[in-house]
């Protein structure tokens, strides 16, 4: 589970999406775009990047493993982890991902994939 202090804001509503990143890594920027039209078109989802070097992505991705960047993580809107993978995803990757998020659909695989 993931706390508002670690992300240092609110959860989203019903969702958030989580970018684990870093200031030099092109695939974070790519990856960033898709992550911004999705949560754009979807209610009650909030965005939340954070640089792993900087100290709240550094503790968290220590936290949980972070290998590499991007790293994105789907929380429901209790901070559970119910979707993560390493990588630039799709944008349809993303919505199905935020589609199942409070269903029973991808609930309990915190390492699936955004997918």
């Amino acid at each position: 589970m993931v706390s508002p202090a670690e992300l240092g804001g609110p959860l989203g509503e019903r969702a958030t999406v989580v970018e684990l990143s870093s200031t030099f890594c092109q695939p974070c920027r790519m990856a960033r775009v898709v992550l911004q039209r999705a949560v754009g078109t979807a209610e009650g989802v909030r965005l939340v990047e954070l640089d792993v070097a900087g100290p709240l992505g550094e503790r968290l991705g220590r936290r949980l493993g972070v290998l590499s960047t991007p790293t994105v993580l789907v929380l429901d809107a209790d901070g559970v982890v119910r979707h993560r993978a390493a990588g630039v995803p799709r944008l349809a990757q993303v919505r199905a991902a935020l589609g199942s998020v409070g269903s029973t659909a991808g609930a309990g695989d915190p390492a699936g994939p955004v997918a």
